[in-house]
């Protein structure tokens, strides 16, 4: 078995400091919303319009990301995304981060849902940070950290290394999903999808899912409305059991009766197992010129990820 090289012992004080920076930070993520609520004038107070699905309309917002071809805008940084994937140096992941950043901030895409992206990924990502460290094995020339409270249990600094590398490539990757789908209407997109080669029923089945999300939404929200109308109060009991039982299949129920409605009124329209597509794009210099640059960024990234490799290890 490979032994490392240098073994260090932590002080109590910075084992304690480190253990509570682990602690507080997913509690501050957790809490942001209470300590940190929206004024009401901030807060929109319309009603939803549960009759258009969020996202499906094209945001106006002139960028180079929204009249770049959707074929070669989703082709392109869908392979960077593999490239971004495959790096290994912490200087590559750092750079890939950077172009992220810099490609959502040319997109004009709003912060607020890129925020909303990464704290869904902060919870899965941190398991990684906490426990990769000290289960991951002994290499070669590491350096160990041993703390006074968990003698059994050393911190390899490789470890931690290797964490932080798949959140970073993680955070890179979250943030290409907002100029490759976030610049272009769904329709848009799935067209595009269609036109370089993906299957038709994949991008049905995704059109039909994305819209069916927010009218079973919408059927849910009623149905609990009328249920609190009604006066139900959640207990932890057996009644609130079975009426939530029955909400479930009430649920289930109607929104079959509304995809029946919904495939019979798409027969009547002419649907034959095939969306037609009414978007005919042109290839441009302009977008060929960007893909271009995108494709050097991503080699660039490769040819300088195995010296920076080399330098870590």
């Amino acid at each position: 078995m490979t032994q490392p090289d240098n073994i260090i012992l932590v002080s109590p004080w910075i084992a304690c400091a480190i253990i509570g920076l682990i602690i507080t930070w997913p509690l501050y993520l957790l809490c942001k919303k209470r300590w940190y609520p929206t004024s009401s004038n901030d807060r929109d107070t319309t009603p939803p319009d549960w009759s258009t699905a969020p996202g499906s309309a094209e945001e106006k917002r002139p960028s180079f990301f929204h009249t770049w071809d959707p074929r070669f805008k989703i082709a392109t940084l869908f392979a960077f995304c593999f490239v971004v994937v495959s790096l290994d140096a912490l200087d590559t992941c750092l750079a890939a981060l950077l172009i992220s950043i810099l490609a959502v901030f040319f997109s004009h895409t709003p912060w607020i849902r890129v925020q909303k992206r990464l704290v869904a990924l902060s919870g899965f990502l941190t398991m990684f940070l906490v426990i990769m460290p000290f289960t991951s094995p002994a290499v070669e020339q590491e350096t160990i950290l041993l703390f006074p409270l968990l003698p059994t249990l050393p911190f390899h600094m490789y470890g931690l290394l290797t964490a932080v590398l798949i959140c970073l490539k993680a955070c890179s990757v979250a943030l290409l999903m907002e100029p490759m789908f976030g610049t272009s209407s769904l329709t848009i997109s799935l067209q595009a999808l269609q036109q370089i080669g993906v299957p038709s029923p994949i991008i049905q089945m995704l059109l039909l899912t994305h819209r069916f999300i927010y009218l079973f939404q919408q059927e849910a929200h009623r149905m609990h409305r009328s249920m609190k109308l009604r006066g139900f109060s959640p207990k932890t009991n057996m009644a609130t059991m079975c009426i939530t039982g029955n909400f479930l299949g009430m649920l289930f129920i109607r929104s079959y009766e509304r995809t029946q409605h919904v495939y019979e009124a798409m027969l009547s329209r002419g649907y034959n197992g095939i969306f037609p597509i009414y978007t005919q794009h042109r290839i441009s210099a302009k977008d060929i010129a960007i893909t271009g640059a995108w494709l050097i960024t991503g080699l660039a990234l490769l040819l300088f990820d195995a010296p920076a490799q080399a330098l870590w290890l």
